[in-house]
């Protein structure tokens, strides 16, 4: 239990830290990239100024000429250093191409486009495959007047291949995080889960002495009571009838000692480890046969309805027993003389089903939401007069949901009641 306890402490903890550091990492990286374009965008917003004031405008007779002899790209004039454009390439102010370098047959007319954008151009034309540029559309004027537009573009590859490099050590760095976040959250659930282990430990201990001190001075109470009714003495006698009450007084309290052990001891999930295969149907065949069983359903008609084939889950097989035992031995004692109890198995949506039907009394609206409580009863009289203790729901409630599954009920007042066990199928392996 502890150990499932802490594998789910460890797990919340490496999800909530791995999950804080995967956002601060896909962050960092988003805004890196942003960074590092905006840093590619000023360098080429730079570049193309350069090259647009190399342009020289003339007036030749009466017409505006541009030369672009002088120009980096678009004349004769050496490229720069370390250049790394694509393309370059000049429109005048109609949008019409009048000259360009870089990859051939460029739009003849100059397309509506935003300042700055990222194009793909397709493989074959610089490389085998598509390749990413950024370009830069600027407009030249000189002392107000539009010469033209100037349209520059660079390759994103080496901007591409740094992001890589930055998002390969971010993963290695996540990777050695994480490998930390998993070793510290162990290790720090097992420190969490210690003052829990002790505390439950001296319940443990607290429950098994106080079952060994509860115990011996009531099974010496009811030795002495029983040996007292097998002395000779008339049936009817006070003496006689103080005897048998102090024995059924005595046997009740040690069956609610017992019932309260059982609830503090066993709480929450089952291990798997035991968790057995179990076939439903043959447990029930088995369980229907028992003393218990036939004792409480003499007086009223016992019917089965299971199906041929087996219905197989994970169980603790003797605590599955005590609790559908429970819920027959609880309908036999409120349906009357006659009466019907009806068990059902079938299989629905990968659930076994369980289904206990009877005629009897049936429960109230009101009381329905908390008949699964710890000693809660509906009818406090009638329990007494059973031998109720109002554990019996409670325990096969506990003993269901260990086993990962859910019990339900409803009823109508005088009509009776139909309580549905719903336990989660064997997964085929």
């Amino acid at each position: 239990m502890f150990t499932r306890s802490r594998r789910n402490l460890s797990r919340w903890f490496m999800l909530s830290m791995g999950s804080i550091l995967m956002v601060f990492a896909v962050t960092r990286y988003y805004l890196t990239a942003i960074e590092r374009l905006r840093y590619l965008d000023q360098l080429l917003y730079k570049k193309a100024q350069v090259v647009a004031a190399t342009v020289q405008y003339k007036q030749r007779d009466g017409q505006r000429q541009i030369d672009f002899k002088n120009v980096p790209f678009l004349g004769e004039s050496p490229l720069p250093p370390g250049s790394d454009a694509v393309y370059a390439r000049w429109y005048d102010p109609q949008g019409r191409l009048q000259q360009f370098f870089g990859i051939a047959s460029p739009p003849a007319l100059l397309e509506d486009v935003p300042e700055l954008q990222t194009l793909t151009i397709e493989a074959g034309l610089l490389s085998n495959r598509p390749t990413l540029v950024r370009q830069i559309t600027l407009p030249v004027q000189y002392r107000g007047e539009l010469l033209g537009y100037l349209q520059v573009a660079v390759p994103l590859a080496p901007l591409q291949s740094e992001l890589q490099q930055d998002l390969l050590v971010s993963l290695v760095a996540i990777l050695i995080a994480l490998t930390a976040i998993v070793v510290a959250a162990w290790a720090l659930s097992g420190v969490a889960m210690r003052p829990i282990q002790e505390s439950y430990d001296h319940l443990q201990k607290f429950t098994a002495d106080a079952s060994h001190e509860l115990r011996t001075p009531l099974a010496a109470i009811l030795s002495n009571a029983q040996v007292g009714l097998l002395a000779p003495m008339e049936k009817g006698e006070s003496k006689h009838q103080r005897l048998e009450k102090i024995t059924a007084t005595a046997k009740s309290m040690t069956v609610l000692i017992s019932n309260l052990l059982f609830l503090a001891r066993r709480s929450g999930r089952i291990a798997d480890e035991a968790l057995q295969a179990t076939d439903l149907s043959h447990v029930l065949q088995e369980l229907i046969n028992e003393p218990t069983i036939r004792t409480a359903a003499q007086w009223v008609q016992l019917s089965l309805d299971f199906p041929e084939q087996s219905v197989t889950i994970r169980a603790d097989q003797e605590l599955l027993k005590q609790a559908i035992t429970n819920l027959i031995t609880n309908a036999c004692k409120y349906t009357p003389a006659d009466g019907r109890v009806n068990l059902r198995l079938f299989v629905q949506s990968r659930q076994a089903i369980v289904q206990i039907e009877d005629t009897g009394i049936g429960i109230p609206d009101a009381d329905l939401p908390y008949i699964f409580e710890r000693f809660y009863r509906v009818d406090r009289e009638r329990s007494r007069e059973k031998g109720g203790t109002g554990l019996g729901l409670a325990i096969a409630q506990q003993i269901i949901a260990a086993h990962g599954g859910t019990i339900t009920a409803r009823s109508s007042v005088g009509q009776g009641s139909v309580f549905q066990i719903m336990l989660p199928l064997q997964s085929s392996m």
